[in-house]
């Protein structure tokens, strides 16, 4: 069917060319009528081109190419916008971690306000020659009341070992935890009636690598150690050249309670890897025990720069991220052995780890930095003289 146009009443109608009808249409797009009978038919739209002529209107719709162009568009932008949603989550996730490191260190200066001295990495009984396993309370626990954990506090008692105390069992503090750290999840369960426990990724400076002599009680250079109460006038290097508190990796697998070889501080990779070596024992559950005050559960030595790699197979599987400690600090009393120990400090974040240092500042220290600017931060009376940004 096709329109006819005609002139009425000064302006353009549209009239129906069916037989018999005359009525004048108004609107284009109506449904015609069937040669006057009233009977509509099948609607039929039709549009004009440049010459003032109808033609009928096609449905427009993709073809397989452009879809499949657009979708190849997507894809891009996908790819391009997933590694800055990846990046944006993880500065957030950096951004909590700083904020759990400052929490601590405030709480361990109001605890300092409150005893005039800071904790004791563990309070370990020197009258005996023989122990069970050491259960002392660490830094972590004695510092609750200040992290807004009462509540716990009330529940437990420091002066008996947190072995046999169910009031922790299954208890994650969120500030002991940080959120990139994927093994903060995973629940310490024993199989001797101890409480389950989550894992810390918060330890305290133990310094360079010594750490206590039961026999002597000479202690090591950092700011914790067995049975020490050391204040601010202690820590003569400074407070904001000394560290407090820094990151450390859940479940870090270690060697314990035999050698090292030699007292000496080792110097490179090599001869670190000969120490780990002379350990006993393998365990892979280091900084699983929050409670706990032996420094490879709740501390760090910077014996080595952050994040470094130390290797060694056990029973066919390597392990490429190791610490070690030669002697569990408490165990056995005044008869146990000095205690050496690399306990490196570690994190998920990409090329650093968070620190707070002793006048409560946070900082992130690249895995770069200098090895003997790292080790002059880990002790508080070495004198040592610090330049430039690190």
């Amino acid at each position: 069917m096709r329109w006819k146009k005609r002139q009425a009443i000064g302006r353009d109608r549209l009239h129906c060319p069916e037989n018999g009808c005359s009525k004048p249409i108004a609107d284009p797009w109506h449904d015609s009528c069937d040669g006057g009978s009233g009977k509509l038919r099948e609607r039929r739209i039709e549009k004009p081109d440049l010459k003032g002529s109808f033609v009928p209107n096609r449905r427009s719709a993709f073809t397989l190419v452009e879809l499949l162009v657009v979708i190849a568009i997507i894809g891009v932008l996908v790819g391009l916008l997933l590694p800055a949603v990846q990046a944006a989550r993880e500065a957030a996730r950096r951004m909590q971690c700083s904020n759990n490191l400052k929490q601590i260190a405030l709480a361990c200066h109001n605890y300092q306000s409150a005893f005039k001295k800071f904790p004791p990495s563990a309070i370990v009984d020197l009258s005996v020659t023989s122990t069970g396993n050491n259960g002392s309370w660490g830094v972590h626990g004695r510092i609750l009341p200040y992290l807004e954990q009462g509540n716990v506090y009330e529940t437990v008692d420091l002066s008996l070992a947190w072995d046999n105390q169910i009031s922790i069992d299954g208890l994650k503090i969120p500030t002991y935890a940080c959120p990139s750290d994927p093994g903060t999840d995973q629940v310490r369960v024993f199989g001797d009636g101890r409480p389950s426990l989550y894992p810390t990724t918060y330890g305290f400076n133990f310094g360079r690598w010594f750490v206590f002599n039961p026999t002597n009680r000479r202690s090591g250079d950092g700011m914790f150690y067995p049975n020490s109460f050391l204040s601010f006038r202690d820590c003569l290097d400074g407070t904001s050249q000394t560290l407090l508190v820094g990151e450390v990796k859940a479940w870090t697998p270690y060697q314990r309670n035999g050698g090292p070889p030699s007292v000496a501080m080792p110097i490179n990779k090599g001869e670190v890897e000969a120490i780990v070596a002379s350990g006993a024992q393998f365990k892979n559950t280091g900084h699983t025990e929050w409670p706990d005050g032996r420094v490879h559960h709740t501390g760090f030595t910077v014996t080595l720069a952050p994040n470094s790699k130390v290797q060694f197979s056990n029973d066919g599987q390597l392990h490429e991220e190791m610490d070690f400690n030669s002697w569990q600090e408490g165990k056995n009393g005044i008869a146990g052995n000095p205690t050496y120990a690399i306990i490196t400090s570690r994190s998920y974040h990409t090329g650093l780890v968070n620190v707070s240092k002793l006048d409560g500042s946070v900082s992130s220290i690249t895995e770069s930095i200098d090895l003997h600017i790292w080790q002059a931060l880990g002790t508080r009376n070495g004198r040592e003289v610090i330049e430039g940004d690190w």
